[in-house]
């Protein structure tokens, strides 16, 4: 590009502005800003900063007002996500009670089997020990009459013994 095709020559050009060109040999591209700035002119900053700021400012405070409302929305959304969140946390201390119910009804019943069970064992123990008191019982009064049996036995052999006869 050659140094008349650059725009912000043309633009300071324009603006009624000396341009200085930089050529490869000088020895500082800052070299003479100081002494530069004294030649612009203020009305052309002025306008250039108003032509500026006309051309950009709309678009800048569209963003910032779109950039605004979605900040709004993103708050509006986090508070409701932050709801959801809390909802599903309740529903799952809501299943997690259910289910604490669900398994003490659960131990509930395995008690009231037990204790039906212990129940049943009692009665049974209670008619066994019944039934063992009554035979044991019965076998005595059993081996009682056995014994006098015996004893009626012994004595019936007894009489039944041939009794050498006395002399007389």
């Amino acid at each position: 590009m050659s140094l008349a095709e650059r725009p912000e020559e043309k633009v300071l050009a324009a603006a009624g502005t000396p341009v200085r060109s930089l050529d490869p040999s000088d020895a500082s591209p800052d070299e003479g800003v100081v002494e530069d700035l004294p030649l612009i002119d203020k009305k052309a900053v002025e306008q250039l900063t108003e032509g500026l700021l006309s051309h950009y400012l709309p678009d800048l405070q569209r963003s910032k007002s779109a950039l605004q409302e979605l900040t709004q929305n993103q708050v509006v959304l986090l508070e409701t996500l932050e709801q959801e969140i809390s909802k599903f946390k309740e529903c799952n201390s809501i299943l997690e009670i259910d289910a604490l119910f669900s398994e003490a009804k659960h131990y509930h019943n395995k008690l009231v089997n037990i204790r039906n069970e212990m129940m049943m064992l009692h009665e049974k123990t209670t008619k066994l020990k019944k039934r063992a008191l009554r035979l044991q019982q019965k076998r005595q009064k059993e081996e009682l009459e056995r014994e006098q049996q015996r004893e009626k036995e012994l004595e019936r052999e007894k009489q039944l013994t041939a009794k050498p006869a006395r002399r007389t």
